[in-house]
């Protein structure tokens, strides 16, 4: 990042919890001249599927003009994301059946084809209940919501509908992604005492409980939203280590292109 040309600033990475050396919130990369940024990053997204060397591992990294990425702490968000069909036709405050019936409608679905992806977590029991009983199909997943909000937006994955509550820095991350892709999302901050809600304020956020629309969450088309596949996911292969190589797929998507570039390479690691 420091061989970039740019004037830089992490607004969510590492740090906050662990108090981490590099990528910290506020830490500044680049040149120092030039566009003047602002970048969310993880370093890995699904930390326990990579330990495990299960699905679902992957770097991510995600930039926009400084001041139109929203600064989330570090807390839970509720969120929905949808694909490009779907867009303009979700509101996380109606209730569920309205907004499957309304994604069935612009996807050209009848409910009981839908496929939702949700966070196998105790918290979601009652979501995931629900979402049966209105007849749409749920896709547990563990870990790594980045991957599956992208997947709403990704045709060939056959999902749907992302919806439940994980971590706002992962929220505004998957935004981007949601955004450049062309699709939806809309979220909403869940501080559990007045001490969140005081980091939420100081963090220019005067009303926590307010929903956030995918323009809140990044104001500007002119984002950028890359990950490389660390273990294999839905979107993207994992790194493929051979005796003296290492083989890694990423992705780059541009919010104002709306083009997804692939990009395989092949390291020497002699």
């Amino acid at each position: 990042l420091n061989e970039i040309e740019m004037d830089a600033s992490i607004v969510i990475g590492e740090g906050e919890i662990d108090d981490a050396p590099m990528l910290y919130i506020g830490e500044k990369v680049g040149s120092g001249i030039g566009k003047q940024l602002d970048i969310a990053v993880d370093p890995i997204e699904g930390t326990t599927p990579t330990a495990n060397g299960q699905q679902n591992g992957m770097t991510v990294l995600a930039v926009a003009p400084e001041g139109d990425l929203l600064h989330a702490p570090d807390m839970y968000m509720k969120k929905m994301a949808v694909g490009p069909k779907a867009k303009g036709k979700i509101n996380l405050q109606a209730p569920l059946i309205d907004n499957l019936e309304a994604i069935a409608k612009a996807n050209g679905k009848t409910i009981d084809e839908l496929q939702v992806l949700v966070q196998e977590r105790p918290r979601h029991d009652k979501l995931v209940d629900e979402i049966r009983e209105a007849g749409a199909k749920v896709q547990l997943f563990l870990d790594g919501d980045v991957v599956y909000t992208l997947a709403t937006c990704i045709e060939s994955s056959g999902v749907d509908l992302f919806i439940g509550t994980g971590g706002a820095p992962e929220g505004v991350v998957g935004a981007v992604a949601v955004k450049a892709f062309g699709g939806d999302m809309q979220a909403q901050l869940l501080p559990k005492d007045e001490v969140e809600v005081k980091r939420c304020q100081e963090m220019g956020l005067d009303n926590p409980a307010k929903i956030l629309s995918l323009d809140d969450l990044v104001k500007s088309d002119d984002c950028l939203f890359v990950a490389t596949g660390i273990t294999d996911s839905l979107i993207l292969p994992g790194l493929k280590v051979g005796k003296n190589t290492i083989e890694s797929h990423s992705m780059l998507i541009h919010g104002e292109e709306r083009k997804v570039r692939y990009i395989n390479t092949l390291h020497n690691i002699e």
